[in-house]
């Protein structure tokens, strides 16, 4: 798990697969706010904010959950919305979460690589068996591909992430972010171009 501040009023949690299955949730769970292992998990995202980054979540916050296929879940919590979808009790303490959730599931597959060379020797083996396609960044003085894949079946997709994961790092940046605060490099067939060139 890990967690930012984007400004004083908003935080980022990242939260991989294995932070979710350590807890017994399915990202589906998150729709049905009530569930008491996401009231757990919610109440236990919040302390960790509130230690590690002074945030304090009491009043009104609304949560965007994003769903990504390859990396886990990006959590973003906003204070000072209001809601009227209802209130979430944290269980240790009397305090509320008023929340207002809005779960967005992503397509997008969002890899870094600290290295050139990296990058380079991942797209010479995804491309052309998996896809030319992508959209190569510079963010936070790393490498960033980010791509759309539809595979035709799982094996197929856990072999890309297979050699995506061999050469960078999964990340939980959205395109959104990338394209404010980081420069494409190669706007669309990132693979493709980088294969072609180098």
């Amino acid at each position: 798990m890990k967690i930012e501040r984007l400004s004083h009023d908003k935080i980022r949690i990242f939260l991989t697969f294995d932070d979710l299955t350590e807890r017994g949730i399915h990202k589906d769970d998150f729709i049905w706010s009530e569930i008491p292992k996401v009231h757990e998990l919610f109440s236990d995202l919040m302390d960790h904010a509130y230690m590690e980054l002074g945030f304090d979540a009491t009043g009104p916050l609304a949560v965007e959950v994003f769903a990504m296929p390859a990396q886990g879940m990006v959590v973003i919590v906003t204070k000072g919305k209001q809601s009227d979808h209802g209130e979430l009790y944290a269980d240790d303490d009397e305090e509320i979460y008023e929340m207002e959730v809005t779960l967005e599931e992503s397509d997008l597959i969002s890899y870094s690589f600290k290295d050139l060379e990296d990058l380079i020797a991942a797209a010479k083996q995804i491309g052309p068996q998996y896809t030319e396609e992508g959209t190569l960044y510079r963010y936070r003085d790393q490498w960033v591909l980010q791509l759309e894949f539809e595979a035709s079946d799982d094996r197929q997709f856990d072999n890309l992430i297979a050699v995506l994961s061999e050469f960078g790092e999964a990340n939980s940046y959205t395109d959104a972010v990338l394209n404010e605060y980081g420069q494409v490099v190669v706007p669309e067939r990132a693979i493709g171009v980088i294969r072609t060139h180098f």
